[in-house]
Order: structure tokens, then C-alpha cells, then sequence
């Protein structure tokens, strides 16, 4: 199943998709062979609270909620829990990759 890098899905997990509705594929389309894909989540929480550092949260627009993306939290889904994609992140793909680094290497 051939799964675009950054799409945007409903988050599949009931019990969080309150505070994070939504996940964001950034894994890279060359190992679609996998049956789990890397998401972020797309959060709530961060997104009015002063101070945090944007490189590490930043944030977007998706439905019309301004949500943050806490790439300290990225985790692999199973790709069947994937449904239809709601968007795409892909204008922000270096912006994620920032927050990615941020996480890993701290710069």
C-alpha cells in the first residue's frame, strides 16, 4: 500500500484522539514494504503555552485547528489503522524534519 510521506490521518486511537486528532506519516515512501508506518501526533496541548521552543513543537492548521507536532513522541502505527488521509504536510516536510532533528541530534 503506497502511503505519501506526510500525510495527514484521523488519529486511530479513540481514547487520545481528543487531545490529538490527528498523525502525520513521515515515513519515507521506500520502505513501504513495512506494515507499520512512522507517525507524529498532532496535538492540542502545546499550542497556547509561551515559551515553548517552536523548532521542537511547530505548529499547523489542519481542519481549521492549529495544532502542534510533538515530534518527541513519534511512534509506529500499524499502516491498516490508516485510513483515508484528511491532508498533507508536505509544504512543511523541512519544518518536520527540523522538529525530527531537534529530537535526535538536539540541533
Amino acid at each position: 500500500m503506497v502511503m505519501p510521506q506526510y500525510d495527514v490521518y484521523v488519529n486511530p486511537n479513540p481514547r487520545s484522539r481528543e487531545s490529538v486528532p490527528f498523525v502525520v506519516d513521515i515515513q519515507s515512501g521506500l520502505i513501504d514494504v513495512l506494515r507499520t508506518r512512522l507517525t507524529v501526533p498532532l496535538s492540542k496541548v502545546g499550542v497556547d503555552i509561551p515559551g515553548l521552543p517552536k523548532r521542537l513543537l511547530p505548529q499547523f492548521v489542519v481542519e481549521g485547528q492549529r495544532l502542534a507536532l510533538h515530534a518527541h513522541a513519534a511512534a509506529g502505527i500499524d499502516a491498516r489503522l490508516l485510513h483515508d488521509a484528511v491532508g498533507s504536510l508536505a509544504d512543511h516536510a523541512g519544518e518536520i524534519r527540523d522538529a525530527l532533528d531537534a529530537v535526535v541530534s538536539g540541533i
